[in-house]
């Protein structure tokens, strides 16, 4: 057996929930640490220990990515109602990823990991669509107020001089909701920095969609303030790319994707991107098949899978049963994280371990041998089902052989 490879600096590991948190066990176990001398400053972000610890351990996981610039995070469960329930929560805690982005600033980019084999259901899809999607504010952030009765809701505005402006959002008549958001001019621009070095850096086109027709100060701010940053920094080195820049309507901007040939990232505000990965991910074939990394512009990063934590496959998990959960994203998440850990330290070796990862996966399912989910995907004539163990098995015997 070849020596381990060496880590000079920690990576900031968060775990997470259910189904998720059994795969991160097991490809650490088979894939990583026979491998590389692992160092890492663990978390657990598991609800549990969120709860245990007022969710801090979530701030101070953040706090430790700042510290040491790279962090891979396991998929985490966001309380609702239900949840607060079965785990006897003391709160509806936040969403972690929403924390951590919030304390990072950073655009999360977000795309899908393509197969020869798997052709997207949109069928003049011939490039990679990359979401970037802001990842401060909105409703990630927000207050919320139920109205139980008549009465009247005001926006309120006290300047640090005292001068008070004032608004009425809505007289009520009866019962009802309410809800505050907001956003930063600063993170706005990291934003749009974020998006116009990641379009330069990976060559390809740029647009950015929101409604300022109907919200004409909340989405034309983000509007303006792309539109000055790109004009002031960027359009002379976009020319010389030879890429474009394009703002659109949130709602021409998905018709144009949908008829695009793909290839552009697609800048979108917190929620639309929220929701805009998963169409594009599963347009592209699997939730499972997406990978996802926060950007910061002070060079922060953090690779997470970017689906859930597959309660329903727990569930089954718990009774004893085997499941067929797709671990690609998960996988990709501490691929991404090595290889950038490696990147950073002049490692080379981890970096190219990373790369053989990812192609013996890849080449796993190329060859026919993949989880249930991507089976009704796959044009590969003789397809082998397995469960999720028996998948991180056939990717390490494919490893050895590279290795």
């Amino acid at each position: 057996m070849a020596e381990r490879i060496k880590m000079n600096v920690p990576l900031v590991e968060m775990d997470g929930d259910e189904m998720t948190r059994i795969i991160w066990k097991m490809i650490k176990d088979k894939l990583l640490e026979p491998y590389i001398e692992l160092k890492t400053e663990y978390y657990d972000l598991g609800l549990e220990k969120r709860d245990e610890t007022n969710d801090q351990i979530t701030t101070d996981a953040a706090l430790a990515v700042k510290k040491y610039g790279v962090g891979v995070k396991c998929a985490t469960i966001t309380p609702n109602a239900d949840r607060v329930k079965e785990y006897n929560l003391k709160s509806m805690w936040k969403s972690p990823n929403g924390t951590i982005r919030a304390i990072l600033d950073g655009t999360v980019f977000r795309a899908p990991i393509i197969l020869d084999s798997i052709k997207p259901f949109v069928k003049n899809w011939t490039k990679p669509i990359t979401v970037a999607r802001h990842a401060y504010g909105d409703v990630y952030r927000d207050v919320e107020y139920r109205v139980e009765g008549p009465g009247k809701v005001e926006l309120v505005f006290t300047a640090e001089n005292g001068e008070v402006t004032k608004q009425t959002i809505h007289e009520f008549k009866g019962p009802g909701v309410v809800l505050g958001m907001h956003n930063l001019d600063k993170s706005i621009e990291s934003f749009a920095r974020s998006c116009f070095n990641y379009a330069l850096d990976q060559k390809e086109d740029l647009w950015f969609a929101s409604k300022d027709t109907i919200s004409k100060t909340y989405d034309h701010r983000f509007k303006d303030i792309f539109q000055e940053i790109f004009d002031n920094e960027y359009k002379t080195k976009f020319e010389e790319a030879g890429i474009t820049y394009l703002y659109t309507l949130i709602d021409d901007a998905v018709a144009r994707v949908i008829r695009s040939e793909g290839g552009m990232i697609w800048a979108c505000k917190n929620y639309d991107g929220d929701v805009m990965s998963d169409m594009v991910a599963t347009a592209f074939g699997s939730l499972a098949m997406m990978t996802s990394v926060l950007v910061s512009p002070e060079g922060y990063y953090e690779y997470e899978a970017a689906h859930g934590t597959v309660q329903r496959h727990y569930y089954q998990h718990l009774e004893g049963k085997a499941t067929s959960t797709n671990s690609m994203a998960t996988l990709f998440a501490w691929t991404g994280a090595l290889r950038k850990r490696g990147e950073l330290d002049g490692i080379g070796a981890l970096v190219d371990f990373s790369d053989k990862l990812e192609a013996a996966s890849l080449r796993t399912i190329e060859e026919g041998v993949m989880t249930k989910d991507l089976a009704p995907l796959s044009e590969v004539s003789n397809k082998q089902i397995v469960n999720t163990e028996e998948f991180l098995n056939e990717v390490k015997k494919r490893l050895e052989e590279v290795l």
